[in-house]
């Protein structure tokens, strides 16, 4: 099939799948859905994918990882830190380990460095699908936010671990203090490289819109590119370019608190990503489900390698080490939540053990996903010296089984789990939101103030009243906001005061994103309220301005 062909039988399917799981109720998770049409479509059609790993790595990975990194609330993962850290580099360094030295225990034939390999690849886990899990119950904020900021940087932990692990089986030797250095490298030339790549494009385009003015169509496309920029730099350097990605993700996110770009730049370019995640996330479904088949036509031949000519082994291998996995998550999660208990004895409310319903659903909720095939995938087809590489269907084979079988499980735990779940209360924020509005509301009127002393320059007694009478009108609008909180439209008597009143709305509400932007930037308040508020003044401004142009 054409690239095109297959681009379109994508967009169907992931239409399509996405109106079954609907109609299902979301008693199937929306992943398995699209896994099991895309198994369907591999079965009954020549779609015959192949799927590239490094080229699935550059077209899906920039994009979503930066999306990641620009919608990930900063101040959670600022609060969450050492936890999502631990998860995302401890926990992946003992999977490797403790997982590698595992398979080659019950499956001697395959090389040891290959098992670290396997180990490696299945390390990574997909937030993606375990929010998909839970779709219609509610997942606990910090748990989220745990889940979402691991999900960052231990796709680059694994990866790493990956490359390691591959370079030994193809040179027969291991070199630790050398792998260390990669490791640290990778992390931190990834996350500088990113940085400074996106902060640099930030400032190329703001030194270009002060000249030649904004467009909005040029911005939607350069932050699209932006993310692909910052991975290839990141490969080209030896760093890593997931790291590279999500950091670019951050300083957008920076970037946008900031308030530089229009209104209708930043309500159009949300509307284009929010697009282009859900499109990609299905196609990536749909396209591990394709895979299948012809992984399982592999079936006798990872047997073979396996040792065990029976197929039931294979089975065997995947059911163990999925709970190995998430035996180890789940002692890693529990020494950490201990651990924290008893440094932080005031908050722990007298709590020694951790709870141990939320600790499973933390080790459930660690699927694996397409950045887990992918891996597999990747591995070399021989060796320098023309031998095929030792145990390459049997990894495949074995790390989709895991796959499966961790979506299968979290789709009939999670829901149940968390709804017998006690949650703790979560900390609010309405005071920090009520003082930011305040503060936004304040600065509209005193830009407000300013434009009725403009106003009392101008010519002829009827219009200088009209003026000022839009601007008392637009000024008693706020006033009442800060006694109530609570947006309330005013009205206007004539059609050239309604006019006025429009343009003096939008005089306000880039006076209240300067308050926010200053607040957010002055670390009063945290980025994720800033974008809350932000959408708001920009729809609003939106409205009016496309009202006064009419």
């Amino acid at each position: 099939m054409s690239v095109i062909g297959i681009i379109l039988v994508l967009l169907v399917g992931v239409v399509a799948t996405h109106w079954i799981a609907k109609a299902l109720g979301g008693r199937i998770a929306l992943p398995l859905v699209q896994i099991a049409a895309g198994a369907i479509i591999g079965l009954t059609t020549d779609f015959g994918v192949r799927l590239e790993p490094e080229l699935f790595f550059v077209l899906f990975l920039p994009p979503l990882l930066f999306l990641d990194g620009w919608r990930v609330p900063k101040q959670d993962l600022k609060d969450n830190a050492v936890t999502i850290l631990s998860l995302a580099f401890g926990l992946v360094i003992l999977t490797v380990v403790g997982v590698g030295f595992l398979l080659h225990a019950i499956i001697p034939a395959m090389p040891l460095p290959v098992c670290f390999a396997l180990a490696a690849v299945l390390s990574p886990t997909d937030v993606v699908a375990a929010t998909a899990m839970a779709a219609n119950v509610t997942i606990p904020r910090r748990l989220l936010r745990i889940l979402e900021g691991e999900a960052l940087f231990n796709d680059a932990a694994g990866l790493v671990c990956l490359r390691v692990a591959v370079t030994a089986t193809m040179t027969g030797s291991f070199a630790f203090w050398s792998s260390a250095g990669e490791l640290a490298w990778a992390a931190t030339g990834g996350i500088a490289l990113g940085l400074v790549f996106a902060r640099l494009v930030s400032l190329i385009k703001l030194w270009v819109v002060a000249r030649l003015g904004e467009d909005t169509s040029t911005q939607i496309v350069i932050s699209l590119l932006t993310p692909y920029g910052a991975y290839l730099l990141a490969d080209m350097a030896g760093a890593s370019p997931v790291l590279a990605a999500v950091a670019a993700g951050l300083v957008m996110s920076w970037v946008e608190v900031g308030g530089e770009a229009l209104a209708l730049t930043r309500i159009r370019r949300n509307a284009v990503w929010e697009t282009l995640q859900f499109t990609l996330n299905g196609s990536i479904f749909l396209l591990l489900g394709e895979q299948l088949p012809d992984i399982l036509s592999r079936v006798s031949a990872g047997a073979a390698e396996s040792g065990r000519a029976d197929l039931a082994w294979l089975l065997v291998y995947m059911l163990v080490v999925t709970a190995v996995l998430a035996v180890l998550r789940f002692a890693w999660v529990w020494v950490s939540v201990v651990i924290w208990l008893h440094r932080h004895p005031d908050l722990a409310n007298g709590q020694r053990l951790p709870n141990w319903r939320l600790v499973t659903v933390m080790s459930t909720a660690g699927v694996r996903g397409a950045i887990t095939l992918a891996g597999a995938l990747s591995l070399p087809l021989a060796l320098p010296d023309g031998a095929p590489f030792p145990s390459r269907d049997l990894v495949i084979l074995i790390a989709a089984g895991v796959i499966l079988v961790s979506l299968v499980v979290a789709n009939a735990s999670l829901p149940g789990l968390l709804r017998t779940t006690e949650v703790p209360p979560e900390p609010h924020h309405d005071q920090q939101e009520r003082m930011a509005r305040i503060e936004a509301a304040k600065a509209a009127i005193a830009a407000l103030a300013k434009a009725g002393q403009k106003g009392e320059g101008k010519q002829g007694d009827a219009k200088q009243g009209d003026h000022l009478a839009a601007v008392a009108a637009v000024a008693d609008y706020y006033q009442h906001r800060l006694s109530q909180l609570q947006p309330e439209p005013s009205t206007a008597t004539g059609e050239e005061r309604l006019h006025d009143e429009e343009l003096l709305h939008v005089v306000a509400l880039k006076a209240e994103r300067a308050a926010i932007a200053h607040m957010a930037r002055g670390h009063r308040i945290s980025t994720d309220l800033a974008h809350k508020l932000l959408r708001e003044v920009d729809l609003a401004e939106a409205a009016f301005q496309t009202a006064s142009e009419g």
